[in-house]
C-alpha cells in the first residue's frame, strides 16, 4: 500500500492497557476537517482494525502540534482510561522533548530552569506575561539541560523537562528566552523545512499495575542537519524523508483517492529534499530534478530507487533548467526522456482523476505533462463557481481550467492559448460537452485588445500565464508585464464578475502579486470590491521562511467595466 494508515515503527509499546506511538511529523493530534478523518488517532485505529481485524478503542490523553513529532499514549481499553487520567492530572508523567535552536546561554550539560505566565495572544500564539499566574495568565515551568554537542554548526540541541503542559509551552518560553526554535516562524524561529521539536519520552505509571513505564522516541534523523543535499547520500534517511512526505499526503493518497489521484509527493525543501519535485499520477510519479550542481548521478540514482521501493508503478525523469526562462529542447533525453527510468510505463495519454474530473497526462511528453497539479484547488474554486457563467480562460494550455467550469456548469467558454496542440487536447476533453465552447489559437494580448472593440464580456476570466513567454507579436515576462496584462483581462469582467489571476514566478512575492492587481485596476480606472489572496496548495509546503512560488488572487468587481 502505497500510502499505508499507519506504519508498525510507529508503535513503541504496546500491551492490552496502552499503546505508544512516536507520531510523525504533519501528522495532526486532530482532523481540521471531520469528513477527512486524516488524524493520528483516526489513523491508528484503522491500523490497528486492519492488523487484528477488530475495530479498537482509542482512549487520549495528550496532543502534540501538528509539526511536532514524538511519543504519545492512548488508553486501549475503556478501563485503563482512568488511571491515565489521574497519571496526567495528578502530573505523575514525566515529559522530556528535543528542541534544536540557534544558541542558548550555557554550557554544555548545564541546566537551567525557565519560569514564566503565559497568556493567550494573536493568532494562535502565546506570550509571555508580567503579574501573578492565576491573575494574568498560567505559569508554565520547563527545566532545559544544554547539549553536549552540536548538532551542526549553526544548531544547538536542548533536552527539555516539562513540569507543566501549556499550550506551545516549549516554544513560546525558548523564544521569550532569545532561543527560538529552528523552523518555528510563529516565535521567530530560524527558517527550516519543520518545526525541529521532537518529544523524546513518556515516564508514567501503568494504568492497571503502577509500575512506572519509559517509553522513548528515537531522535528524528533530520535533527542532524547537514549541508544541503547531503540527505541524498544516506540511503535509510532519504528512504524516512520520502515516507514522511507521504505520511503528509495521507489524506489525498488514501482518504480522497477515489475522486483525486494526481498531486504533489515531494515539494523540494517544504519536505526536506532540496532541488527535488516528485508528482504522483494515478501511481506513476513524475520526478524532477531542478539543475544544480549538487545533482551527482550517484545522488539521482539514489533518489529513483528509493522512489520505486514505496511501491509506485513507474518513475519518469525531468530535468528543470536552472532559469526558467532558458531555452531547451524539452522532448531530448537531456531534460525528458520518453521512458520511464525505473518501472513500468504508463498508458499515454494516462487517464487521471482531480476532484471527482477526469483529465488526462502525458508522462513522457517532455517538461509538461499536460496539466499543472498546483493549481488543483483553484480548479475547485472554478468548478463550484461556474454554474450558468461565461467563463475566458486565458493562456489555456491544454484547458484543465475549462473542463473545470465545464463540469460545473459553465454555459459558455472561450479557451486561447498560443498553441494550437495544445488546445486541441482540451477539445478532445470536451467533445459532446453541452454549451458553446470556442477555443482560439492567438496570442492573448492581440485576442483581448480584438475582445475589448467587440464588447465581449464574461462573469469569470482566468489569467495564469507562465513566468515568460513569447510569440511573434511579443514578448512576456511575469514581474514585468503582468499588471498590463491584468488590466487587458479586467475589460471584459462582466458587472459582479471575477479575475482568477495567478502567478508561478517564483521572483514575485504575494505583496508584489496584490500591487500588480491593483495597478491594474487603477489603470482602467475599475475599483475592485475586493481582492482576495488565496491559500498555496496543501501538497506543496515550503520552508518556514519561504512563500510559495504559486500566488493567486480572487478579484471581484461590481460596476460596469469602462
Amino acid at each position: 500500500m502505497l500510502f499505508p494508515h499507519a506504519r508498525p515503527s510507529w508503535i513503541l509499546l504496546e500491551d492490552e492497557d496502552w499503546i505508544f506511538v512516536d507520531k510523525p511529523p504533519f501528522v495532526p493530534s486532530q482532523a481540521s476537517d471531520p469528513k477527512v478523518p486524516d488524524d493520528i488517532v483516526a489513523r491508528l485505529g484503522a491500523y490497528l482494525a486492519e492488523r487484528d481485524g477488530t475495530a479498537p478503542y482509542l482512549g487520549v490523553h495528550q496532543r502534540l502540534d501538528l509539526p511536532t513529532s514524538g511519543v504519545l499514549v492512548f488508553a486501549k481499553r475503556r478501563e485503563a482510561n482512568a488511571g491515565l487520567a489521574q497519571a496526567f492530572e495528578k502530573r505523575n508523567v514525566e515529559k522530556t522533548y528535543l528542541a534544536l535552536v540557534s544558541a542558548f546561554r550555557g554550557s554544555a550539560g548545564s541546566r537551567r530552569t525557565l519560569r514564566d505566565t503565559l497568556a493567550k495572544g494573536e493568532g494562535g500564539a502565546m506570550r509571555v506575561v508580567t503579574g501573578r499566574a492565576g491573575q494574568a495568565g498560567q505559569l508554565a515551568v520547563t527545566h532545559v539541560t544544554v547539549g553536549k554537542k552540536r548538532a551542526d554548526k549553526d544548531g544547538l540541541l536542548l533536552e527539555l523537562s516539562l513540569e507543566t503542559g501549556r499550550t506551545h509551552q516549549a516554544r513560546v518560553q525558548l523564544a521569550h528566552a532569545g532561543s527560538p526554535i529552528v523552523g518555528d516562524p510563529m516565535y521567530g524561529g530560524a527558517p527550516a523545512s519543520r518545526l525541529f521539536l521532537h518529544a523524546a519520552s513518556l515516564s508514567l505509571p501503568h494504568p492497571q499495575t503502577g509500575v512506572v513505564t519509559k517509553v522513548s522516541a528515537p531522535v528524528p534523523k533530520d535533527f542532524d542537519r547537514e549541508a544541503e543535499g547531503r540527505v541524498y547520500d544516506d540511503g535509510p534517511r532519504l528512504r524516512r524523508t520520502l515516507e514522511v512526505a507521504m505520511d503528509r499526503r495521507y489524506a489525498l493518497g488514501r482518504l480522497r483517492a477515489e475522486e483525486t489521484n494526481a498531486f504533489r509527493l515531494v515539494n523540494e525543501g517544504g519536505d526536506a529534499l532540496p532541488r527535488l519535485a516528485v508528482d504522483l499520477y494515478a501511481g506513476f510519479a513524475v520526478a524532477q530534478f531542478y539543475e544544480d550542481a549538487m545533482w551527482t548521478p550517484a545522488r539521482e540514482e539514489r533518489v529513483l530507487d528509493a522512489l520505486l521501493a514505496l511501491g509506485i508503478r513507474g518513475i519518469y525523469k525531468k530535468v528543470r533548467p536552472r532559469q526558467a526562462n532558458e531555452l531547451v529542447d524539452p522532448r531530448t533525453d537531456r531534460w525528458a526522456p520518453k521512458e520511464p527510468v525505473r518501472g513500468e510505463a504508463a498508458p499515454d495519454p494516462l487517464p487521471i482523476l482531480e476532484n471527482g474530473i477526469a483529465f488526462s497526462a502525458r508522462l513522457g511528453d517532455g517538461l509538461s505533462t499536460g496539466i499543472f497539479l498546483d493549481q488543483r484547488e483553484n480548479r475547485a474554486r472554478v468548478m463550484a463557481s461556474s454554474g450558468g457563467k461565461s467563463v475566458l480562460n486565458l493562456f489555456a494550455y491544454a484547458c484543465a481550467f475549462t473542463v473545470a467550469a465545464v463540469a460545473g456548469g459553465a454555459s459558455r467558454t472561450v479557451s486561447v492559448d498560443a498553441s494550437a496542440v495544445a488546445l486541441e487536447r482540451g477539445r478532445q476533453m470536451l467533445a459532446g460537452a453541452e454549451g458553446d465552447h470556442r477555443f482560439v489559437a492567438e496570442d492573448a494580448f492581440a485576442w483581448l485588445e480584438r475582445a475589448h472593440r467587440k464588447g465581449e464580456r464574461f462573469d469569470l476570466v482566468i489569467l495564469d500565464p507562465p513566468s515568460y513567454s513569447s510569440t511573434k507579436k511579443r514578448r512576456f515576462v511575469g514581474d514585468a508585464d503582468y499588471a498590463e496584462l491584468a488590466a487587458l483581462a479586467m475589460r471584459l469582467i462582466a458587472p459582479r464578475g471575477e479575475l482568477l489571476a495567478c502567478s508561478n514566478h517564483r521572483k514575485v512575492s504575494q505583496n508584489k502579486f496584490r500591487k500588480f492587481l491593483f495597478d491594474a485596476t487603477r489603470q482602467i480606472d475599475r475599483p475592485p470590491t475586493q481582492i482576495k489572496d488565496l491559500p498555496q496548495p496543501s501538497d506543496f509546503p515550503t520552508e518556514s521562511d519561504q512563500e510559495g512560488h504559486l500566488k493567486s488572487a480572487l478579484v471581484r468587481f461590481s460596476g460596469e467595466p469602462v
